[in-house]
């Protein structure tokens, strides 16, 4: 009886050529179907129908609905997603000066406290109940 045994040169270069680039069409494929249904998704222009119409399209006949959406609407896509981009970074910087006003606020109060404390003005029960309050 013989024993079929697989070698690695049973599988040609030119074969693993063409299954890495299969891939590679592959994945990028997938790539381009999220990012139309994220920019589906994304645009506040359009309404409620036209957004379920493209995904239908793109979802029942994907690599015709996909090729129809990138002629149709491909040349707003990034300005859309830069205008996402930018909307986040105003909300984060926004977030920052937030947090450190707050902060920096409590730090004032703080030092306010401390000074009335060296003074003399308030006891050290009441500076630590103040500081107490302004920590939580």
């Amino acid at each position: 009886m013989e024993s079929y045994q697989v070698l690695a040169y049973d599988y040609p270069l030119l074969g693993a050529f063409w299954t890495v680039m299969w891939i590679f069409l592959w994945v990028m494929w997938f790539m381009l179907l999220f990012r139309i249904i994220v920019d589906i998704f994304r645009d506040h222009e359009m309404n409620g129908w036209a957004k379920a119409g493209w995904l239908i399209l793109v979802l029942i006949i994907p690599f015709l609905g996909a090729l129809i959406y990138v002629i149709v609407r491909g040349r707003d896509m990034g300005r859309r997603e830069i205008q996402q981009a930018r909307e986040q970074q105003s909300a984060f910087e926004s977030y920052i000066r937030e947090t450190a006003a707050g902060a920096g606020g409590g730090v004032d109060q703080l030092a306010k406290l401390s000074e009335l404390k060296a003074k003399g003005d308030i006891s050290e029960a009441e500076f630590e109940r103040a500081k107490q309050k302004l920590l939580s």
